[in-house]
């Protein structure tokens, strides 16, 4: 079980790599008429984990699990799965430690981002409908050629990884009441929920599921890992079909609850946050901000509460 020793140490190794990324404070915005279900608008700080290198937070957890290999496994390469931004955190890690690099995509990736990939010059293969698909070639792939396959959520490593964003939003921010963050597979609500509970055993952590692709939501009100029959949501990057035992357990012992919202809603916020605050960012990055817009996040007074602006994109523009 991860400790906050283990998220310390990831962010000594990976802080040479990575940046500080800001926290902004916009206090109780307008949203307009219709959007807040005649809630109270809370006082909101994002975390712009969208100007991290590569894009998003997934440069910390892929260089956080690229750092603990062994330097001759590392050597041979590294290989993963992606929906495109761990793909883009993947590929920054091997460039980093100059390694050999092959990412799998499923073809429900978004055009601009399976062209980014390719522009960069690595190798890069579409594979199946949905990531799962993708991943399991990935790790197929894995054992025929030795390189190291990085699992984008599944993995101690990569936990630890992303879960270095709350030891540093909670230094930038200390009186946060709420915390709330997009869920895909699980692998950043896993790190940030499991970190900043032990800093701050009473901030609520809210988790932000597409209703096309409730995978965290259905398997915590089944208490196992459920595998969903489809997905159907245009935030590719949340939309794995099946999440993980390790995910699963850490998500059920950190995270007060989890909610829906819907493309549509995802795009009026990522439309908000580009014409009121000039941020471009993809879907996936404007679920929480939805889900407050939305006046998901129940009736208890949530307070001060903090976003995780994940990715970069052009979905509200």
């Amino acid at each position: 079980m991860l400790q906050l020793q283990d998220f310390r140490a990831a962010r000594r190794l990976i802080s040479p790599h990575m940046r500080v990324t800001p926290v902004f404070a916009i206090g109780q915005p307008d949203f307009g008429a219709g959007l807040r279900n005649g809630t109270t608008t809370p006082d909101l700080f994002l975390k712009l984990e969208n100007l991290q290198v590569s894009g998003s937070f997934k440069a910390r957890g892929a260089m956080n699990a690229a750092l603990n290999l062994d330097d001759a496994v590392r050597e041979k390469g590294l290989v993963t799965a992606s929906g495109g931004n761990h793909g883009m955190g993947v590929i920054n890690a091997a460039r980093t430690l100059r390694v050999p690099v092959k990412i799998f995509l499923p073809t429900n990736t978004p055009k601009p981002k399976v062209a980014k990939l390719r522009k960069s010059g690595v190798d890069v293969s579409l594979h199946g409908a949905v990531w799962d698909d993708a991943n399991h070639a990935a790790m197929a792939h894995a054992r025929e050629t030795g390189m190291a396959y990085i699992h984008p959520f599944a993995d101690p490593n990569v936990i630890a990884g992303q879960g270095t964003i709350a030891l540093e939003l909670l230094e930038q921010q200390a009186d946060l009441d709420t915390l709330v963050v997009a869920v895909g597979g699980g692998g950043l609500i896993s790190g940030v929920a499991t970190a900043a509970k032990m800093l701050r055993p009473g901030i609520r952590i809210i988790g932000v599921e597409p209703t096309g692709a409730a995978t965290l939501f259905e398997s915590l009100k089944n208490n196992e890992v459920v595998t969903l029959p489809s997905v159907n949501t245009a935030a590719t990057s949340l939309a794995p079909r099946q999440s993980s035992a390790l995910n699963v357990d850490l998500i059920g012992k950190n995270v007060d609850r989890i909610v829906l919202v819907s493309d549509d809603e995802m795009r009026a916020a990522a439309g908000w946050m580009w014409r009121e605050l000039g941020l471009s960012v993809e879907l996936s990055a404007a679920a929480g901000l939805a889900a407050v817009m939305q006046g998901r996040l129940g009736d208890t007074a949530i307070g001060k509460t903090g976003i995780i602006v994940c990715g970069v994109g052009t979905d509200g523009q």
